[in-house]
């Protein structure tokens, strides 16, 4: 008995494709997921670091808005007849440094260490303009550029310049650091030149970042301690000299440590004091937004280097409390990229922009405080000031771009997610490949062992 087999029906074959018709052209194939896998590495699903830095610093950068808008207006105002002057600038000058963040998190890392020691030299070319007819001096420090439709102040690129320099030495000398002559050479004489030019303007309170810069990027670095202890007393004493060789900085630090008295109430101590006033008003709960009487003349540079005794009058115990834990949530961002990165110089450039804007602005609430003496830096992301914005928000964007692909992801598919691709590398760090094995026989002994 035969069966005969249905023709229609071919179970278990391939299907041929049908043969192209004699003169009508073979339809191309289509380009759409190739356009869409280009638009996926474009904007590409980040990693958990990445959104958690990306967001605070969003919602640093909108409160800091708000509370220059509020600092600002009655001395705007004042100034040019209008409320909205300073808070307009500022907010240019964000709609500016947003842009520069995201295409700065979208480089890949050879081209930060390619342009390594162009930007020192750029950055110190900079600052030199602050001794040109194009500088000027404002409160004793002569740190500003005058460039007619705005004014800018080049250390603040400096900042980020030296980072990525000092970064890319260390790495470049890794197995040499050990011995002395390789961390001092060059690192000391270039990173010195380029604090002692922000020094010769008499801005202590930039010089004192930038060396806490400096001295994070060598500890993570991997500089043995004995090296930065002997730098740290040395810088120390010489800063301690030139702390008390200009006579406004003498009488803060004495204000600072022993108490103003009546007569330098007027002068050097009416800006610590009101400030101080400002917050004590607060209260618990604040004053409300926009009812700050500390803005109205009372308090200098209001929207500046003392925004943080209007947020604590106007927004209280709780709005205080509020900007310190938004700069805790930055700083936990830093520290976890740090840890989800292998490759040293992504590591030390996180670490020198971390204790950049965290280490400054504690520094800056220390002083509203009464903590430190007086040094006028400003409050990162908050206070008005467009150089500084830009160049924190740049800074910002080049840790981005190691936590939008860490160390050993850069070429992973961009069909995995960020859990699939940790799960790899952690399989690839638990089991190495075997001295003289093909890549593709471990991975099928991995299969048989699982």
């Amino acid at each position: 008995m035969t069966t005969t087999r249905n023709p229609g029906t071919n179970r278990g074959r391939t299907p041929r494709p049908p043969e192209p018709t004699r003169g009508v052209p073979a339809p191309k194939p289509d380009s759409g997921p190739a356009v869409v896998v280009g638009v996926r590495k474009l904007f590409a699903a980040e990693t958990p670091n990445y959104f958690l830095l990306l967001g605070t610093t969003i919602f640093l950068v909108a409160f800091g808005l708000v509370m220059v808008l509020s600092s600002s207006s009655v001395e705007s105002h004042l100034e040019s007849d209008d409320f909205f002057a300073s808070f307009s600038k500022q907010g240019l000058f964000a709609l500016i440094g947003v842009p520069f963040m995201l295409v700065a998190s979208r480089m890949p890392m050879m081209f930060w260490k390619r342009w390594a020691w162009p930007a020192i030299f750029v950055g110190m070319g900079l600052q030199l303009l602050v001794f040109s007819p194009l500088g000027y001096g404002y409160g004793g420090n002569r740190n500003w550029v005058d460039l007619g439709f705005t004014t800018a102040q080049p250390s603040e690129l400096l900042k980020l310049a030296l980072i990525v320099w000092v970064a890319f030495i260390l790495t470049s000398k890794q197995g040499l650091l050990d011995e002395w002559k390789h961390v001092l050479v060059p690192i000391g004489p270039v990173a010195g030149l380029a604090i002692g030019l922000v020094l010769l303007g008499q801005d202590l309170g930039t010089s004192i970042v930038m060396l806490a810069i400096v001295f994070s990027c060598l500890f993570i670095g991997g500089v043995k301690v004995r090296y930065l202890l002997t730098a740290i007393t040395i810088i120390g004493a010489f800063g301690i000299v030139f702390a008390f060789s200009g006579e406004s900085r003498s009488d803060r630090i004495n204000a600072w440590i022993n108490g103003c008295t009546p007569l330098q109430y007027e002068t050097f101590c009416w800006q610590p004091t009101h400030g101080k006033w400002a917050l004590a008003s607060g209260g618990f709960f604040g004053v409300g937004l926009g009812n700050s009487k500390a803005k109205w003349s009372w308090l200098p540079e209001a929207d500046n280097d003392y925004i943080f005794a209007i947020v604590g009058e106007e927004l209280g115990l709780i709005g205080a409390v509020v900007v310190l834990v938004l700069f805790i949530v930055l700083a936990f961002a830093f520290i976890r990229v740090i840890r989800s990165n292998d490759d040293p110089f992504a590591r030390i450039v996180t670490a020198g922009v971390g204790i950049w804007i965290v280490g400054q602005a504690f520094i800056n609430i220390a002083v509203v405080l009464g903590v430190l003496p007086v040094l006028g830096v400003p409050l990162p992301l908050i206070s008005a000031g467009g150089s500084a914005l830009i160049a924190t928000l740049l800074a910002i964007g080049v840790v981005l771009s190691f936590a939008r692909e860490p160390g050993g992801t850069a070429d992973a598919p961009v069909g995995q997610s960020p859990a699939e691709r940790s799960r790899i590398a952690a399989t690839q760090r638990t089991r190495p490949t075997a001295r003289g094995q093909n890549p593709s026989q471990s991975t099928q002994q991995n299969r048989r062992t699982r």
